[in-house]
């Protein structure tokens, strides 16, 4: 009804009625509070009670679910379950846990475990973080994979960009047993697992080290392992991780040592590494890379790993009785495993050089070279090894190596400044140039193995600068102080084969060297002059009254399917011209050499007789020669016939009667056909590069052996 006009104003109600009304108002709001605040405590306690009663396993499928859908891979606990506030901690046990892995894993599960019983902090919870009162882990197992492009992982939990690794929770006190790890790197091709010992932690810290052993392969080659995570605490706290691991495989032992900035991260990190063993080759071949065989060694290095390139710096340590420092990176990057190294010796020993042309160097160092070599399955007598290395081996790795030696210990000839750049490309071998030092001459070479080829072609070409002979035959009687005589020569062959020998065996090309004019002194007589007449006329003297003065040489011999026939032999000496017939042979390593010595002058008595050499390159034999001069003398004539044909020739020849040879063909290294007499008339006596035998008719058949 409304007011009229006639009706007085409505007074305001007074203090005394407001209050009252306010009163009640609050009354009804706090009631309505305490009545919503009973109402969620009381859910509250009836779902701690319901969880509390029923140990929460009603939620095993609805965990489960929620699990598998934040993971993206399948959760499930095979067993008892339960998920329940005792009272104010979440309590968490799942018996039978498995957490499934992506489908190109090979494994079904990246994690597995028989018991998980666990404390967590609800409050950490709210803020993003986990934390664990405590921890009962029994047999946990985690599979750690990459796929074959080395693009995912299985512990990775999301398939987008945004993805991150599983982080560790704060563990406060903890109890695992039986944990194991299983890691596998198809593109490594590794594959290893690691059983851990008993962890127990309190106040979140562990405090000894945590111990593993294990096993696997690596490149097909089966090692064992063993180690410890030196810093558990900081490693478990995220922090740094101090690692010690050794490592033993195929008859090799590694120790490697390094603090890591987290669990598993080695990316960067300098790690020292240690090696030993009884043949670095065993130690190569674990990833792909092929070298020769080597007698014990040990190995100092700073490894750093940086993706899929393991960087080796600072490297120190012995192989045999020699030297090696340097650097080397292998790279796996590519198609083939590459690697790149730096490498310098100080002494090499001439035995630990052997395994690079098919020796067995332990053999070599027990028993010699022949020993070697008939390990090596050649036949008796011979010296050239059989030995191969793997040609599939050789095209599974490129390389490109640097190599320096500054001395080679050797008794016999004085070699220093040795350098060889290695190039391997897809089993295309090169060793070029191959650079060294011996007896104050360089000597050059270029070596081409083509192991693409079945058998290997081998292409040899050797250049020997002027070499002072005075050094270079300093182990084979002569005296420096009356040689002046130098010695230079070329070798280039080209054949076919695996093995030293077998290439040699099929080879073809020409060996030449040449002596200019000088002296040449021997400490024995009957090492410098075979001539009949002239032997038996000094044969009691000690020392020859003077040198030999040599106007020019040649020992040339053409090369025809590993067999040499002389192209030419020809010394002209101021006494004497020294002629030579025949040849040897690779393939069978026999000789059979006619040399003629005709005087200039009057010799004591005039039929001069050929000084024949025959045997094999390991065991030589005279004929016109004593006993006791072949004694002297010694069987390795024919090693030195291979070494330096010319030194051979003039450490047995000295003579009698001849007419001058014409030094200008001799001196260029021309063939048979082309050398000549003062006069210039062709000579007929040196050779003709054709046949391999001396043409001396024996009924003893000890020439005419090809």
């Amino acid at each position: 009804m409304n007011p009229t006009p006639h009706d007085p104003p409505a007074s305001p109600a007074s203090p005394a009625a407001i209050a009252p009304e306010l009163q009640a108002r609050r009354q009804r709001r706090l009631r309505i509070a305490r009545n919503v605040a009973i109402g969620v405590l009381g859910t509250l306690f009836a779902i701690w009670l319901i969880l509390f009663v029923t140990k929460g396993r009603f939620l095993k499928g609805p965990v489960e679910g929620i699990a598998s859908s934040l993971t993206e891979r399948e959760v499930a606990v095979k067993g008892d379950f339960q998920l329940y506030f005792a009272p104010f901690q979440i309590k968490f046990l799942a018996e039978g846990l498995t957490v499934s892995n992506p489908e190109w894993a090979t494994r079904p599960y990246l994690f597995t475990a028989r018991k998980v019983d666990t404390r967590i902090a609800p409050l950490a919870l709210l803020f993003g973080s986990w934390r664990l009162y405590w921890l009962d882990l029994t047999n946990g197992a985690v599979d750690l994979e990459w796929n074959a492009e080395r693009t995912a992982n299985t512990w990775t939990f999301a398939s987008d960009e945004q993805a991150k690794p599983l982080e560790l929770p704060t563990i406060d006190r903890a109890s695992l047993r039986g944990t194991s790890v299983r890691y596998r790197d198809p593109v490594l091709q590794l594959l290893t697992d690691l059983d851990f010992a008993t962890v127990k932690s309190t106040d979140a810290k562990i405090g000894e080290a945590v111990r593993f052993t294990g096993d696997g392969t690596l490149r097909a080659t089966p090692f064992t392992l063993k180690g410890a995570l030196l810093t558990p605490d900081a490693t478990v706290q995220r922090g740094q991780n101090t690692l010690e691991l050794q490592a033993r495989a195929a008859n090799n032992i590694i120790d490697i040592s390094g603090t890591l900035p987290s669990l598993a991260d080695i990316e960067g990190v300098p790690l020292a590494t240690k090696a030993r063993g009884r043949n670095a080759a065993e130690l190569l071949g674990i990833i792909g890379v092929v070298i020769p065989r080597t007698r014990s060694y040990k190995l100092n290095a700073t490894l750093v790993k940086q993706d899929r390139e393991y960087r080796f710096t600072g490297l120190k340590g012995t192989f045999g009785a020699s030297d090696i420092a340097g650097k080397f990176t292998v790279d796996m990057a590519g198609e083939r495993v590459h690697m790149d190294a730096d490498l310098a010796t100080k002494t090499l020993d001439i035995i630990d050089v052997s395994p690079f042309i098919g020796y067995n160097p332990d053999v070599v160092a027990a028993r010699g070279v022949q020993a070697a070599a008939a390990e090596s399955g050649a036949a008796p007598a011979r010296l050239l090894p059989d030995a191969s290395l793997r040609a599939e081996g050789l095209r599974v790795f490129d390389a490109d190596v640097r190599y320096t030696a500054a001395r080679l210990r050797s008794d016999s000839i004085p070699i220093s400044d040795i350098s060889v750049t290695v190039d391997l490309d897809d089993g295309m071998l090169k060793l070029s140039p191959l650079l060294l030092t011996m007896a104050r001459g360089k000597l050059a070479s270029d070596i081409t193995i083509d192991w693409r080829r079945r058998p290997a072609r081998t292409q040899y070409d050797i250049r020997l600068a002027a070499t002072p002979m005075a050094q270079l035959l300093s182990g084979f009687g002569v005296v420096e102080a009356g040689t002046t005589g130098t010695v230079k020569g070329r070798i280039q062959l080209t054949g076919d084969g695996d093995a030293l020998h077998d290439s040699l065996a099929s080879a073809s090309g020409r060996m030449a060297f040449v002596i200019p004019r000088g002296t040449f002194w021997t400490r024995n007589v009957q090492l410098a002059e075979l001539d009949f007449g002239t032997f038996v006329q000094k044969m009691f003297e000690d020392k020859l009254k003077q040198p030999v003065q040599i106007n020019c040489g040649l020992v040339a011999f053409t090369v025809r399917g590993g067999k040499a026939a002389a192209d030419p032999i020809l010394i002209d000496t101021t006494k004497n011209v020294i002629t030579g017939r025949g040849g040897f042979s690779f393939a069978t390593e026999q000789m059979d050499l006619a040399f003629n010595a005709d005087g200039k002058k009057f010799s004591l008595i005039s039929g001069q007789s050929p000084v024949q050499v025959g045997g094999y390159f390991s065991a030589a034999k005279l004929n016109v020669i004593s006993p006791e001069l072949l004694g002297r003398a010694g069987a390795g004539l024919g090693l030195a016939l291979l070494a330096a044909p010319p030194a051979a020739v003039l450490a047995f020849v000295d003579v009698g009667d001849a007419k001058s040879a014409d030094c200008a063909p001799v001196l260029q290294g021309a063939r048979a056909a082309g050398q000549r007499t003062t006069q210039g008339k062709p000579r007929d006596d040196v050779g003709n590069g054709k046949k391999a035998d001396s043409g001396k008719k024996d009924d003893k058949k000890f020439l005419g052996i090809f």
